[in-house]
């Protein structure tokens, strides 16, 4: 998963110290039950892993899902990968004692040699990445997974056609507004996903988690802008 160079923007906004300060609050008033997410991909991934799983977490800056999952499951173990080093600092600051079963690493997913891992969850993350190269980390997601391994992705996917697209980034900003967002900075966050992000489809994304080899996928989470799969590698 590395950025094209059109997308130096994107490590550049998280390595700006007043956005990652400022980022642990943001996620909660922009992605609706965000808490809830989270509780719902441990119990998916508790379905099939071991008391002492060992997880792989991809855009992991930030810690907030490590933190969740750490807590809620306390044989796992985890490896928590991300690009910007200024979040992974952040993340370490999020989990605190729990670093110690949390190594985390700078990186793509090109750079994590482990493999077998028992799961891996890649939360609010592959909406950066364009329809080919998505395809091509979540197969490389796939290659780390034991077999029939559990994977949850969750990020922005939703309607792009006929005026869908403009009408629900109209209700991602208004959501944000009314989960106490400055109304001119729900704007600006509407028009910079509207500009940047390569949002497909919800039927596109499923089509591209099962191109990369994973089966038996399935939605399980949808909220305005927002989708949530789980599949098995």
């Amino acid at each position: 998963m590395k950025p094209e160079k059109d997308d130096a923007w994107l490590l550049k906004a998280y390595s700006d110290p007043d956005a990652v300060a400022n980022y642990a609050d943001g996620p909660r008033r922009f992605v609706p039950g965000l808490s809830d997410l989270h509780r719902m991909t441990g119990l998916l991934l508790e379905e099939r892993v071991p008391e002492n799983a060992r997880v792989l977490v991809l855009g992991a800056g930030g810690g907030l899902e490590l933190k969740a999952l750490a807590e809620a499951h306390t044989g796992w173990t985890f490896v928590g990968v991300d690009p910007a080093a200024e979040m992974l600092t952040l993340a370490e600051r999020m989990l605190g004692p729990l670093n110690a079963r949390v190594p985390l690493q700078q990186g793509y997913i090109d750079d994590v040699s482990e493999t077998a891992f028992d799961a891996a969850v890649c939360l609010l993350t592959l909406h950066f990445l364009d329809a080919d190269e998505r395809r091509r980390t979540e197969q490389e997601i796939r290659r780390r997974l034991k077999p029939g391994a559990p994977f949850v992705a969750a990020h922005s996917s939703f309607p792009q056609a006929d005026g869908a697209r403009a009408l629900w980034l109209s209700r991602y900003a208004a959501f944000a507004v009314a989960s106490g967002v400055d109304p001119s900075l729900a704007e600006s966050a509407r028009a910079n996903v509207d500009a940047k992000l390569r949002a497909i489809t919800p039927e596109q994304d499923q089509a591209i988690l099962e191109e990369a080899g994973f089966r038996d996928v399935a939605l399980f989470y949808a909220a305005f802008t927002w989708r949530g799969w789980v599949g098995y590698a």
